[in-house]
C-alpha cells in the first residue's frame, strides 16, 4: 500500500497510533511519505516500524519503488530539498531495476486550479527533468490535491488520486469542496514497464 501523505491532521502522537491500529489488520507492507499536515518527528515513530515504512525504497521484481519527502515546515506547498535529490539519485544509481515508480505528496505539475496551484511542488520541473534523465522512471504517484489526475509528461505517467476523506472541486479558483465520495487507486505494475490502474470511488 502506498500512502501519499496527510496521515493525520491534529498534530498528535495519538492520531498516528490510531492510524497504525486501523491499518495493521490489512496485513500489508505500507509505504508512507509525509504530507503538509503531517508532523515528521511523530510520523517517523509510527512509520519506521514494520510493516510501515517512511520514505522507503523497495525492489519488487523488475520495479524499484521510492518514496520522497516533498514537505516544507510550516508551509502547505512543497519542495524537494537538495539532500533529498541526492538520496533519490543514489538510490536509482545503486538499483538494477528496469523500471522505477516514485511516490510523494505534492504534485509536480499544475492542476489548473488557481488556489491549489499556489501550494504545489515549487521545483516540480526540476524533479521531472531529473527523473527523465534516469531513463527508467515510468510512474510518479502523488496525493495532496484531493482529485484524480492521470497524464503523461515526457514519458513518465503521473497519477494523482482523490482523498480517502473529502474531495476538492477540480478547476476551482478558490477553495471549494466537491461532493464526490472517498477513493483509492489499484495499480498493477508489469514487467515491461507499463501499468494498469483503476480508480475506485467508495460510495456509501
Amino acid at each position: 500500500m502506498l500512502i501519499t501523505g496527510d496521515l493525520i491532521q491534529d498534530d498528535s502522537a495519538e492520531a498516528y497510533d490510531l492510524f497504525r491500529q486501523l491499518l495493521l489488520p490489512l496485513n500489508m507492507r505500507m509505504h508512507c511519505v509525509p504530507g503538509n499536515h503531517d508532523v515528521r518527528d511523530l510520523m517517523r515513530v509510527v512509520c519506521c516500524r514494520p510493516p510501515f515504512s517512511y520514505c522507503a525504497k523497495e525492489e519488487i521484481n523488475d520495479w524499484l519503488l521510492v518514496g520522497l519527502d516533498s514537505c516544507i515546515a510550516d508551509n502547505a506547498g512543497g519542495e524537494i530539498a537538495a539532500e533529498e535529490f541526492d538520496r533519490l539519485e543514489n538510490i536509482i544509481e545503486a538499483s538494477p531495476a528496469k523500471h522505477i515508480m516514485v511516490n510523494l505528496h505534492h504534485p509536480p505539475v499544475p492542476m489548473g486550479s488557481a488556489w491549489l496551484d499556489t501550494v504545489s511542488l515549487n521545483n516540480g520541473d526540476e524533479l521531472l527533468q531529473r527523473l527523465q534523465r534516469s531513463g527508467r522512471v515510468r510512474l510518479l504517484v502523488f496525493g495532496h490535491v484531493h482529485q484524480p489526475y492521470d497524464a503523461d509528461h515526457g514519458g513518465i505517467q503521473i497519477l494523482g488520486t482523490p482523498s480517502t476523506c473529502s474531495q476538492f472541486k477540480p478547476g476551482s479558483e478558490d477553495f471549494e469542496l466537491d461532493d464526490r465520495p472517498p477513493a483509492y487507486r489499484r495499480i498493477t505494475l508489469h514487467s515491461d514497464g507499463s501499468n494498469d490502474n483503476e480508480l475506485i470511488w467508495v460510495d456509501s
